[in-house]
C-alpha cells in the first residue's frame, strides 16, 4: 500500500505500512527521530512492534522532520500518518509554521474572545487554530498528540518544550503503567535494562524501601527487618499486562487452533544414544565448520526425510473450498522463545536443503529469534513445525498446531536412563517424542507412521542416508 501522501509542494506525510500479511494496527516502540532532524530517503525513523514481529521503518523521502504524529508506546492504524517532513526546508510556499509560532506569541486582550481560525486556512502544526472540519476525526487506538488545549504537552513529545524526548525515562507501556499505579516516578528509578530502559523489576526495586501508607501509632513506628516485604499498596499486589502484539496474536491463534482442528496426539519414547554420538562426531567433521550441530539438527533431518516418505502429512485445510491442499514443499517452523513471546519462524525449504544447509538456516534463524530482529515474512507459510520443550528439562506435552499447518513435532529432555539394549538393561540416552496432528487431514496411520519413521531415524541415524 502507498504509504505516503503530499499535503503541499513543501509537506509530505508518512503513514503506518502494513508491515506484515494483512495487520491493521503496530505500537510505536521508538522514535529515532525527532522534529527538526533531517532524514534521508531509506533512514529507519521508528521502530514498531506489530503482532508477529518488531520492525524498523525507513522513510522513503529526504528532507527535515516537521512533526511526530504519536508519542512512543501508542497503537496505530495501519494509514495512519504517523510523521510529517518538510521536504523543502527554507522555501516560502508555506510560512504557516512561522506564521503559526507568531500567534502563540502574541498576548491575547482578556476581554477579546478567543478568536476562531479563518476556514479554509489549514495550518501545518497540530493543535494551531486546526480548521473545525480537520477535528472531526473517529476515535484512535492509541493516544495522539493533542490539540490547543495541552499545547504543552506537544511541545514536550515535539522536544520544542524545555523537557524534551530524550529526557523522558525510557519504560515499555506495561511498565508505566505498573509505575502509575504504585505511585512511583519513573524519573526517579535507576534503570538496569539494555540501553538504559527501566525494567518491572527496577519499578519493584525502587518500591520496596517505601513505607506502608496506613498509619501507625508512635509505639508502632518501628522499621521492618530487611529481610521482611512490606506492601506498599494492594495495587502493587498485581500487575495487569495490556494484550497486544505478539502475545495477543498467539492467544488469539492458539485458541483459533484448539477450536477449529481437532488435536490428536501421539508419543513414543526411544533411545538416542547413537543421534547423540553422530552429533558428537559432526561436530569434529570439517564438512561442518562454523555450523552449529546439535540433536535438533539431526531431529530436523529426521522428520524432513520422514515427511518425503509420508507426503500425506504435509498438507492444509481449507475450509471455504472445503479442499485439503497438498503441499509439495516443506517450510519448517521452528517455535523459538524470545522476550517478546513465542514465534514460530520457517526455514522455507527445508525439504532441498543438505545437512549443512541446514545446519546454517537453523542457526541463523534461532540468532535473529533471539535479537528480535525475526521479520513477519519468516514467520508467515509454515507447513509443519517442531517446538523443542526439552530446553527447559521438559519431558514432552502436548503441543497446539501453528495455524494452517498440519503437525507439529514436540522434543522432550533427553537424559541418561536404564533401558533395555541387546537384551541387558544399559544406561542410554532417551528422550520422548510428541506429534500432534490435524485429524481432519491426518489419519491415526499416516500420524503413527511419520512419529514412528522419526523414531526409528533417531535410534538408527544411519537411516538418513538409506531412507533419503
Amino acid at each position: 500500500m502507498t504509504t505516503m501522501t503530499e499535503t503541499s509542494a513543501r509537506f509530505r506525510e508518512f503513514k503506518m505500512p502494513d508491515v506484515g500479511e494483512g495487520l491493521t494496527e503496530a505500537e510505536i516502540l521508538k522514535w529515532f527521530v525527532q522534529p527538526g532532524d533531517t532524514v534521508t530517503d531509506g533512514q529507519v525513523v521508528c521502530e514498531v512492534e506489530t503482532a508477529k514481529a518488531a520492525v524498523e521503518l525507513p522513510i522513503p523521502f529526504d528532507g527535515v522532520v516537521h512533526e511526530l504524529r504519536f508519542p512512543e508506546g501508542s497503537t496505530v492504524d495501519v494509514g495512519e500518518v504517523i510523521i510529517a517532513v518538510d521536504v523543502a526546508p527554507g522555501s516560502g510556499d508555506a510560512p504557516a509554521v512561522d506564521t503559526a509560532a507568531e500567534t502563540v506569541q502574541q498576548p491575547v486582550p482578556e476581554a477579546e474572545p478567543e478568536a476562531e481560525a479563518p476556514k479554509g486556512r489549514q495550518p501545518v502544526l497540530v493543535g494551531y487554530g486546526v480548521a473545525e472540519s480537520s477535528t472531526k476525526r473517529r476515535a484512535r487506538k492509541g493516544a495522539e498528540i493533542p490539540g490547543p488545549a495541552a499545547a504543552a504537552i506537544q511541545a514536550e513529545i515535539n522536544g520544542h518544550g524545555a523537557k524534551a524526548v530524550e529526557s523522558r525515562p525510557l519504560a515499555k507501556p506495561p511498565v508505566r503503567k505498573l509505575a502509575k499505579d504504585l505511585g512511583i516516578d519513573l524519573a526517579t528509578v535507576t534503570p538496569t535494562g539494555e540501553g538504559g530502559v527501566i525494567t518491572r523489576e527496577d519499578v519493584h526495586a525502587a518500591v520496596a524501601p517505601a513505607p506502608a501508607e496506613a498509619p501507625v501509632r508512635a509505639e508502632e513506628a518501628v522499621p521492618a527487618p530487611a529481610s521482611v516485604e512490606v506492601p506498599v499498596d494492594r495495587a502493587g499486589r498485581e500487575t495487569r499486562i495490556p494484550v497486544k502484539g505478539v502475545r495477543k496474536a498467539i492467544a488469539q491463534a492458539m485458541v483459533g487452533s484448539a477450536f477449529t482442528a481437532p488435536h490428536v496426539t501421539e508419543f513414543v519414547t526411544v533411545d538416542v544414544t547413537r543421534t547423540m554420538k553422530l552429533v558428537a562426531e559432526l561436530k569434529e567433521d570439517k564438512e561442518m565448520a562454523g555450523v552449529r550441530v546439535n540433536p535438533l539438527l539431526i531431529i530436523a533431518k529426521a522428520l524432513l526425510v520422514a515427511i518425503k516418505r509420508n507426503p500425506g502429512v504435509n498438507a492444509a485445510w481449507d475450509e471455504a473450498n472445503q479442499e485439503i491442499v497438498q503441499k509439495h514443499y516443506v517450510n519448517l517452523g521452528i517455535a523459538a522463545a524470545t522476550p517478546r513471546g513465542l514465534i514460530v519462524p520457517n526455514i522455507k525449504d527445508a525439504h532441498d536443503k543438505t545437512l549443512p544447509q541446514l545446519g546454517e538456516a537453523l542457526g541463523e534463524l534461532v540468532s535473529t529469534a533471539r535479537e528480535g530482529r525475526t521479520s513477519p515474512a519468516a514467520m508467515a507459510g509454515g507447513t509443519v513445525t517442531i517446538t523443542n520443550v526439552g530446553v527447559f528439562g521438559v519431558d514432552t506435552g502436548t503441543p497446539i498446531l501453528n495455524p494452517g499447518e498440519s503437525a507439529i513435532l514436540a522434543v522432550g529432555a533427553i537424559k541418561l536412563q536404564p533401558w533395555v539394549h541387546k537384551g541387558k538393561v544399559k544406561p542410554r540416552q532417551v528422550t520422548t517424542l510428541a506429534l500432534s496432528f490435524d485429524h481432519r487431514l491426518v489419519d491415526g496411520e499416516l500420524g503413527s507412521k511419520v512419529l514412528a519413521d522419526v523414531a526409528a531415524i533417531l535410534e538408527q541415524p544411519k537411516r538418513l542416508i538409506t531412507w533419503a
